[in-house]
Formats: C-alpha cells, sequence, structure tokens
C-alpha cells in the first residue's frame, strides 16, 4: 500500500460531526544539464531478446537501436450491486535503447490505453469517463553516462528506495497511479520522475544523489473513480471536492534527496533523507454557507521531509527485510467541523518487517507486519497512537509453466483487509495468461473496508516482444 495505516474516509459513507528532521536540506550543488529524449534518429533494428541496460559502459562501441515492448488486454467485472465492468482495456508499451559510442546510452519508452468500460458506459460520471478511457503519454526518457567514479542518469525515469511485498514504505520518490488502488502490477503503479541522478560505488558502498525539478504526485483519479480516495461525509451537509491543487513549478518545491547504501557482516543497510511535496493529498477543509451547508474538500501537496533506513539479510534461504519511514510535515484529516481548515500537521513513524522463505522447490511464502506510529499524536484524527497491519503472501508452483498465489493485507486495527487470489500461466517466454479475484472487506473507515463495493473477478493476457 502506497501509505499505511488508512486515514479516515469512505468511498460511500455517512459518518456524525462526532465520528473523526530536519527542517530543510543541504543544498546538493551540481551541475545538471536535463536533455528530454523526444526523437531518436538511430536506425530501428527490433529484436526480442534486450540486454540489461547498466549505467556506464565505457569503451563499448555504438551499439545499435533495439526495440521491445508488451500488450496487455484485461478485464475486471465488479459484482457488488449494480454490477459493472471496471475494465475493458488495452494497453501497451513500446520502448527503445541504444548507444551513442563513447558509453553514453539511452532509453525512450511510451504507453497508451483504451477502456472501453469508460469509453462506452455511462456508470461513472463524465470526469471519470474522460480522465481513464483513453491516454498516451511518455513513460521513460533518459541517458545514462560515466564520469570518473560516477555514473549518472539524466531524463524521465523510475527511482525505486523500497523492496517489501505488495507494500510502499521506503520507496519515497516514487509517485503511483492508484487509480486502480494497488491492485497493478508495481511496474504499472510508478509513475517515472523527471529527475538528475549520479551514483558513486566504493566496494561494498553505493551513495546515491537525486534532484527532481518537477516532482510528480500520485494519481488518485477523479471523484466518483471505482477507487477515489473520497474523504469523510457529514449528516446534514453537502459534500463536493474541488479541484486538485498540484505543486507549482518552482525550485523551492523540488525534490532533494541522498541515499547511502553499504553490505556489514551480510547484512545490506541503507539510510536516506528526502524532501518534496508529498505525493499523497491531504484534503484541506472548509465550510462553504448555504441553505444547507456544503462541506468543501480541496486536496493538496504539502512539503515533506522524510527520514528512513532499509535492512535485509540472507539466513540461508530465509530472507529478512525491514523499513522504517520518519516523515515531518504530513497533513491528516481531522473529524471535528470546527477545525479551521480541516487538517493537522503530525509526525510519523512508519515500519514494516517482514520475511520471505521457501518451503519446498515450489513454494514461496512471505509474511509482514507493519505499523505507523504517531509521534504527536492528535486523537481527533480518527486513528488510534500505533495502527498496525499485517499481510501474508503464498504461492505455489503447480507445474512448471502455472503458479497460484493468494495476497491477503490487513488493517488490524480495523478489521478491514485484501484478500487476492491469482491463477497465472505462462504459455511460452512471450505470452502469459493471468486470472483472479479481489475481495475488499470490513470497516468502511478503513482503507480497504471503504471499497468493499469494489469486490471484482478479473482476467489478462498479455504478449511480450
Amino acid at each position: 500500500m502506497s501509505e499505511l495505516p488508512p486515514v479516515p474516509g469512505a468511498r460511500r459513507p455517512t459518518a456524525s460531526a462526532g465520528g473523526r528532521l530536519a527542517s530543510r536540506l543541504v543544498s546538493l550543488a551540481a551541475p545538471v544539464a536535463v536533455a528530454v529524449l523526444m526523437a531518436l534518429a538511430a536506425p530501428a533494428q527490433a529484436q526480442s531478446a534486450v540486454p540489461d541496460l547498466s549505467l556506464g559502459g565505457q569503451g563499448l562501441a555504438a551499439e545499435p537501436t533495439r526495440w521491445n515492448g508488451w500488450l496487455q488486454a484485461d478485464t475486471a467485472y465488479a459484482w457488488p450491486s449494480p454490477g459493472h465492468f471496471t475494465h475493458l482495456r488495452t494497453l501497451g508499451e513500446l520502448a527503445g535503447r541504444g548507444e551513442w559510442g563513447n558509453g553514453m546510452k539511452w532509453r525512450l519508452s511510451a504507453r497508451a490505453n483504451l477502456d472501453g468500460a469508460y469509453a462506452w458506459s455511462d456508470h461513472y460520471p463524465r470526469a471519470v469517463r474522460e480522465d481513464q478511457r483513453a491516454w498516451a503519454r511518455l513513460h521513460e526518457a533518459y541517458v545514462d553516462f560515466s564520469r570518473g567514479d560516477w555514473e549518472f542518469r539524466v531524463g524521465k525515469q523510475n527511482i525505486v528506495w523500497g523492496e517489501m511485498v505488495g507494500l510502499f514504505f521506503a520507496d519515497v520518490v516514487s509517485a503511483k497511479d492508484l487509480r486502480d488502488a494497488v491492485l497493478p502490477e508495481f511496474d504499472l503503479i510508478r509513475i517515472p520522475q523527471w529527475a538528475a541522478r549520479a551514483e558513486w560505488f566504493q566496494g561494498d558502498s553505493h551513495l546515491e544523489l537525486v534532484w527532481l525539478p518537477w516532482p510528480e504526485v500520485d494519481d488518485i483519479g477523479k471523484p466518483g473513480a471505482e477507487f477515489y480516495p473520497f474523504p469523510l461525509r457529514y449528516d446534514g451537509l453537502g459534500y463536493a471536492i474541488d479541484g486538485e491543487r498540484r505543486p507549482s513549478r518552482k525550485l523551492s518545491n523540488s525534490g532533494i534527496g541522498m541515499r547511502l547504501s553499504t553490505l556489514v557482516g551480510g547484512w545490506d543497510w541503507t539510510g536516506f533523507v528526502y524532501r518534496a511535496p508529498d505525493t499523497q493529498a491531504a484534503f484541506y477543509r472548509s465550510i462553504v454557507p448555504g441553505p444547507t451547508p456544503t462541506v468543501l474538500y480541496e486536496p493538496r501537496h504539502e512539503l515533506v521531509t522524510r527520514v528512513g533506513g532499509t535492512v535485509s539479510k540472507d539466513f540461508e534461504g530465509i530472507v529478512f527485510k525491514a523499513e522504517a519511514v520518519y516523515t515531518r510535515g504530513r497533513g491528516f484529516q481531522t473529524l471535528p467541523l470546527d477545525a479551521s481548515d480541516g487538517v493537522v500537521e503530525l509526525r510519523t513513524l512508519d515500519w514494516i518487517a517482514g520475511v520471505d522463505l521457501t518451503p519446498g522447490d515450489r513454494w514461496r511464502v512471505n509474511a509482514q507486519f507493519f505499523q505507523r506510529a504517531f509521534l504527536n499524536h492528535d486523537a481527533d484524527i480518527g486513528m488510534k497512537r500505533y495502527e498496525n497491519g499485517a499481510s501474508l503472501l503464498v504461492s505455489r508452483e503447480i507445474t512448471d509453466r502455472v503458479d497460484a498465489e493468494f495476497l491477503g493485507i490487513s488493517s488490524l486495527n480495523r478489521s478491514d483487509r485484501l484478500l487476492r487470489a491469482m491463477l497465472t500461466w505462462k504459455y511460452d517466454a512471450n505470452l502469459r495468461f493471468r486470472a483472479g479475484v479481489d475481495v475488499f472487506a470490513g470497516n468502511p473507515l478503513g482503507m480497504f473496508g471503504r471499497f468493499d463495493d469494489s469486490d471484482r473477478v478479473w482476467a489478462e493476457a498479455r504478449y511480450s516482444f
């Protein structure tokens, strides 16, 4: 999950009014030239096998341009009344990579989507249909090069800092496409960022510096969408959501961070600091007077500072992983209506620990416990000082080509949960089929319970080339 535990709110609830390290980073001074690769004149030579694109590569001769990609068709049907399709979709990616000589490499990719559930159905509001029925966008566009002991990546790219299963904690740089909650693969959820990244390697140590001139924020869709995080409603009052206020493109809103990792005694340690506008929106509240007063919400993204770390170790087949993130500056919605803007700024410590093991040749089990601790707790937010959760993943390789998987994630304080069962059939190296069921249940004020009318069955086919 992108943020755990849940913020009070529900998709279609009613609630009474009583229901609800740094101050600044040191600037990273480095001359950076941001190059956007919109057109590449190298000759195209399509190949199905694409080698790994590593940074550096000085001394290598220029390679021909190579193209790869994938095409996916999927459908999903939500059965709670009224039953409706949430996807009748075709989406795909085309990506190219190559080298200009002298070790300078590039990657360019684009994605496109057409969804009949939004193009030909009137189940959703117009704004939702226009947002999700069709789009095409640049996905990645960056260059890699080396200078001495430093390696650089400049352009639109994914920056992944977390490694937990089914959950986002230390992955603080990535923005997420949450219009399908956290149900898609992480590769489909992460939104690449325009960034300049510098990396230095020395023995078992690794230093990473990042600068994001225009940080992206989470895409939560439009009000009325299947998984829009609706804030709290109040009996007897009107309800409206204003347009989302995204961070302006000014230097003070740029993202800046540093991450250091090292290997000590078989333990892989990392520590990081990152300051940027919060990828998660806080819903600021005002009361609009009238015959029936209206509660007006405005999603905003304020600057937050996050300091954290990760640790992992392989104990001969049992892998232990843990992540922790301290966040300062994040706003949380308050329940009482007498608060001036309905948001209070709190400091939190989010942490997660888990084990990954293979009890047999064909089995995999992953178990995780996570917690959000409010360091300056405010009871008006409607959450406890310690919000706990757990997840369990069990997968079994039935045959060489068929896998079965079960994933359960639960917010323990509210006993709400997401349950997923899935079958995967790998027809060959390029063609894959999947089918499954997703069930949301529990308290309607929880992260998962608020989507209890979005239970669905789904199927997909993906061809890679």
